[in-house]
């Protein structure tokens, strides 16, 4: 039987697939099929992460270490998550070519975006700290991928220490919205957050601890709502 072409090794073959001359923003064009999604999700995460490095001025090696706090790269592959990376930085094309490829690839305000976001996000913070300008550039490609306002402060407040996780924020609701409601979406958003359905809508075995990561940012707004209705 022959053995499986892993993740990183099918992304070689699009890199390779690539005519002479043609920027990385063409990956994108090749990679429409449902099957390559895990593929375009992966490259897309590093191309835009790469571009983010750039955006706060240096390119740290703590970010380039947090890719692999986002996906799990086997020993031997690290030169194919390199190439795409590498491409990435020094490609003319701007960010925003990047992503307005990658969100007509997968819909404009898809939940494979709102993955890709916190895959950033993850790597934005690798550092330690969260500059003004990865702000700025999260929030345009927030813009770029359809996601509404609302959406991207939730995100932000998850995962960044000092945007003050309010939970009405987290879980995208009114302040003073009654618990029922609250309930209601809570349990919406961590349907939408379970693992199986992170994997079904594209996203590579590797980087569904983002999943993860946004189900427990839901559970601890969730709670604290909840108790503080019970309190009142």
């Amino acid at each position: 039987m022959d053995k499986p072409v892993s993740l990183w090794s099918r992304i070689g073959q699009a890199l390779a697939a690539l005519a002479r001359g043609e920027g990385l923003t063409a990956v994108f064009d090749h990679l429409r099929a449902p099957p390559e999604r895990s593929v375009a999700f992966t490259i897309a995460v590093i191309a835009l992460g790469a571009k983010m490095a750039k955006a706060d001025g240096q390119v740290t090696r703590d970010e380039v270490a947090a890719f692999r706090r986002v996906f799990q790269i086997p020993p031997g592959e690290e030169e194919n998550a390199a190439r795409v990376f590498n491409l990435a930085r020094t490609d003319v094309a701007g960010f925003d070519a990047y992503a307005r490829k990658i969100a007509a690839m997968f819909g404009q305000g898809s939940e494979v975006l709102k993955d890709l976001l916190e895959g950033l996000f993850v790597i934005a913070l690798a550092d330690g700290d969260y500059h003004e300008a990865e702000d700025a550039f999260l929030e345009e490609v927030a813009r770029i991928f359809g996601l509404e306002d609302c959406c991207f402060r939730a995100i932000r407040a998850s995962f960044v220490p000092d945007a003050l996780p309010d939970p009405w924020t987290v879980l995208e609701l009114p302040r003073g919205t009654p618990l029922p409601d609250v309930r209601a979406r809570w349990r919406e958003l961590v349907r939408e957050a379970h693992p199986d359905r992170a994997i079904a809508r594209g996203l590579p075995p590797e980087a569904v601890r983002l999943a993860e990561a946004r189900i427990i940012a839901l559970n601890h707004a969730w709670e604290e709502l909840r108790q503080g209705a019970e309190a009142s």
